[in-house]
């Protein structure tokens, strides 16, 4: 299923997180092929949380970035060896797969290494024109009558540390290096058996299914030599003794390895240039819940977002330039988001976003649910002021009567509630105040403009005009913006005092009215997006 993310902008308010809210709830009921998953930018402001705790909504998870991350990429599906499994089972399982390593791994699951197609391949290109041995990798009968499918019919398991032989010639007229701890790999010649045992093999490789005489088997008996029969010839049986080795011992100890939140630039160069040409994914106990290749790095799907609220590149999500952006539905201008493709995008002229949410879902025959319901009504009734704000239109007194018949609620009596319970900043700092639902605005040349704003009951916030100010100044300036503005907007007496940092003149002359210490007073004035916004982004 590909997820999608529903997000609404950074310094979310209680419309940008009730839309994605509702609007995931009606993707989730028309699209059952897909999950969309609801997401928030920052921090839900006072408004919003007791709005939450109210509706009984969930509180959407807070997403930091859409850059792609391993997880996005990773294969989920791969081989593991582990670390005392034969190297054969690790050859085969990457041939399998379709890869160049294999994770190795120990008794508790954990990562030990990776045996590579690399290595193999310089074991047997190094060991070409040698004697095949076992020294630096000790390996255990069992595991050579496993590769060989094979049958131990004398002696005991135990560990090889010795060299591998294939005695095709009579050992008898032959020189042989055969010493105690090797394999022998021989036919069914008695005679021949006879003196490898006696030179000190420690086991015997009988090939294409031959069986000692009793005589052999006392033989090797009474010197400890164990006879194993395989109905491999002799070649293969003698190279398949070296693939019985551990994958301890030719495994490489120190892989690249991420975890499922390393961003995928941070990792791509390293594992395309690596000669492992891979990395893997490791959880908290470092067990492999993935792998990356360098296949996986070729044109990975973008991670797809539907953006709510917002259309500025400035006021969305970390990493949106790379994601997908599969739909946007916003109540406000046309922004600076860029797509590659064509999307459907909606702008439409009313009070809120969750007002067009809940034509959606009444235009697909459908009910939001009362928890879902409950989060639009607070939007609306947020975003308009009550229905006060100059934004408001009868699409938003329709969508308000609608669910106030759904909820069987008074909507002017929870709006109220709404905005009495959370309009006390008394304890608030002004570095928040003024941060807490700032958005970002680009004006002529390229340069950048904040607009904040709070509601507020009544006009105990100006006592703190000057502090307010300050924190205004201090947060300009590090972000290095033309202009910062506050709106401090009194739902009761429906007007706003404006605060400015910044060319204080020019915006005095936007609204015809004079600037008195950095403020200005706005009589009946509500909305930033249609009444102050527009003013400013002209002005400037």
């Amino acid at each position: 299923m590909a997820l999608t993310y529903i997000t609404g902008h950074r310094n979310p308010d209680t419309d940008s997180i009730a839309s994605a809210i509702g609007y995931t709830e009606l993707k989730r009921r028309l699209d059952a092929r897909d999950d969309y998953l609801a997401v928030r930018l920052g921090e839900c402001n006072p408004q919003t949380r007791w709005l939450l705790e109210r509706s009984g909504a969930p509180e959407p998870e807070l997403l930091s970035h859409v850059l792609l991350r391993a997880s996005d990429v990773m294969k989920l599906t791969f081989p593991l060896t582990r670390q005392d499994e034969p190297i054969r089972q690790a050859g085969l399982a990457m041939a399998r797969a379709e890869l160049e390593l294999v994770p190795v791994v120990d008794e508790n699951g954990a990562l030990a290494g990776v045996v590579t197609e690399r290595a193999l391949a310089r074991r047997f290109i190094r060991e070409s024109r040698h004697t095949s041995t076992l020294e630096d990798a000790p390996t255990r009968i069992s595991a050579i009558v496993e590769v060989l499918g094979g049958e131990l019919v004398a002696g005991e398991d135990r560990a090889l540390a010795g060299r591998v032989w294939v005695h095709s010639m009579d050992p008898a007229k032959t020189p042989s290096g055969v010493s105690d701890g090797d394999a022998v790999v021989i036919g069914n010649r008695d005679d021949a058996q006879q003196i490898s045992i006696e030179l000190g093999a420690s086991l015997l490789v009988l090939s294409n299914g031959s069986h000692p005489t009793e005589e052999i088997l006392k033989l090797a008996a009474e010197r400890g030599t164990a006879i194993v029969v395989s109905p491999l010839d002799t070649y293969v049986s003698g190279r398949m003794i070296t693939l019985a080795a551990p994958c301890l011992a030719l495994m490489e100890k120190d892989p690249p390895t991420v975890t499922p939140e390393y961003l995928v630039d941070d990792i791509s160069e390293h594992i395309k240039e690596s000669h492992f040409g891979a990395a893997v994914v490791v959880d908290g106990q470092r067990h492999p819940v993935g792998l990356i290749t360098r296949s996986d790095l070729v044109a990975p799907p973008r991670r797809r977002v539907i953006l709510v609220d917002h259309a500025e590149q400035g006021q969305s999500v970390a990493g949106i330039e790379q994601a997908e952006i599969v739909e946007i539905l916003d109540h406000h201008h046309i922004g600076s988001i860029e797509t590659r493709l064509p999307v459907t995008a909606t702008f439409d002229p009313v009070g809120s976003t969750g007002t067009l949410v809940v034509e959606r879902f009444r235009q697909n025959g459908m009910e939001p649910s009362p928890p879902t319901a409950t989060m639009l009504l607070g939007a609306v009734l947020s975003d308009t002021v009550i229905l006060n704000s100059a934004t408001t239109t009868e699409r938003d007194h329709a969508v308000v009567e609608y669910l106030e018949r759904v909820l069987a609620l008074d909507a002017q009596a929870l709006g109220r509630e709404m905005f009495e319970a959370t309009s006390d900043v008394s304890d608030v700092s002004a570095d928040e105040i003024v941060s807490r639902d700032a958005k970002l605005y680009q004006v002529r040349g390229g340069q950048m403009i904040c607009i904040a704003q709070i509601e507020v009951v009544g006009t105990a916030l100006l006592q703190r005009k000057d502090e307010l100010l300050e924190a205004m100044r201090r947060a300009r300036e590090r972000r290095e913006l033309h202009l910062y503005a506050l709106m401090i907007t009194d739902v009761l007496s429906k007007g706003t005092e404006l605060l400015i940092a910044g060319d204080t003149a020019s915006v005095a002359r936007a609204f015809g009215t004079p600037a008195q210490d950095s403020q200005l007073e706005l009589p009946g004035v509500m909305s930033r997006k249609k009444e102050v916004a527009p003013k400013l982004m002209a002005a400037l």
